[in-house]
């Protein structure tokens, strides 16, 4: 079986850059790209939400947030322990980690499409609801003690781009309906893997960029940012069998358990926590957790959940 060709555009635009070639992005398409792919996964999750509401999606939303406020309680300790972090780089890192990344996301719903797997489709609302209580929480393990923090506009926090356009989305698309959104999805729906092409090729850009962080920082970072992935894999996906998702609802919620973010909560920690040393959570999530989930790990989360759904179902 051959590559996927949207990992394979990340793959091109890492080892490009690595051998020293250039690749020069017009200034504006990254944040174009986001844009596009952010409003194409809010639509899809917003028609599917018109047709799909039920109560379930409390406990189920409730049970998500819980999700992402125990990733950092998890990643902290083990900062603090093992890698023998100060208290507000390692608060900063945990944040990152309970926090999603909705590139990764984008990439897992890419997989499971090509692959025909069924999904529940309202799960942008969870990226939603996963984008900032973690930040909240990396702020507070950081400053509990007495640490001092910067003024946060937390108005800005949760009207971030990322939290605006996936709430749009889904707004304009539960609104619209499946009927209201067809003059428009049939746009989004056909070059949604174009951009997601785009966007990993950029990524792999600057995924490569950081290399040089990866070997000064050595092998403690390395490996949290490969064990921590596994470790939110394993609480998302064990959550989301409990709450009797489908085999794609368990891979999406274990890939989101073990995303980082590499947009929101640096933005945000870098104003609410200016002595952190925000290259550490940005070389790991960026360099290491994002190729390693793209690569690797999502492929993974879906077998697993395809061997669960098959053997205990």
């Amino acid at each position: 079986m051959g590559i996927d060709i949207v990992v394979a555009f990340f793959l091109f635009g890492m080892a490009a850059t690595l051998v020293g070639g250039r690749i020069e992005f017009p200034r504006g398409l990254y944040q174009g790209l986001t844009l596009f792919l952010l409003l194409a996964i809010g639509l899809k999750g917003g028609v599917a939400l018109s047709e799909h509401a039920s109560a379930r999606l409390i406990p189920q939303a409730l049970v998500v947030l819980l999700l992402g406020l125990a990733l950092p309680f998890i990643a902290y300790p083990i900062l603090r322990k093992f890698g023998q972090w100060d208290r507000t780089d390692a608060a900063a890192t945990a944040a990152h980690y309970g926090s999603v990344s909705v590139g990764t996301f984008a990439v897992a719903v890419a997989l499971l499409e090509s692959r025909g797997v069924d999904y529940e489709a309202y799960f942008p609302l969870f990226v939603v609801l996963l984008e900032v209580p973690a930040i909240a929480l990396g702020i507070y393990l950081a400053t509990r003690r007495g640490a001092e923090a910067s003024a946060l506009n937390w108005r800005s926090l949760l009207l971030n781009q990322g939290c605006v356009l996936l709430l749009g989305g889904l707004l304009i698309g539960w609104l619209a309906g499946v009927e209201g959104s067809a003059k428009v999805m049939a746009m989004f729906e056909t070059a949604f893997h174009g951009a997601l092409a785009l966007f990993l090729l950029y990524m792999g850009c600057q995924a490569a960029r950081y290399f040089p962080e990866v070997v000064r920082n050595g092998a403690f970072l390395t490996s949290f940012a490969i064990v921590m992935p596994l470790i939110g894999a394993a609480v998302g996906g064990l959550l989301a069998v409990s709450m009797d998702f489908s085999t794609g609802g368990v891979a999406l919620l274990a890939t989101l358990g073990a995303s980082a973010s590499y947009i929101a909560a640096p933005a945000a920690l870098g104003v609410a926590l200016p002595k952190a040393n925000l290259s550490l959570p940005l070389t790991a999530s960026l360099a290491i957790t994002f190729p390693f989930n793209v690569l690797i790990g999502i492929p993974i989360y879906l077998s697993i959940a395809t061997y669960i759904h098959t053997q205990f179902a």
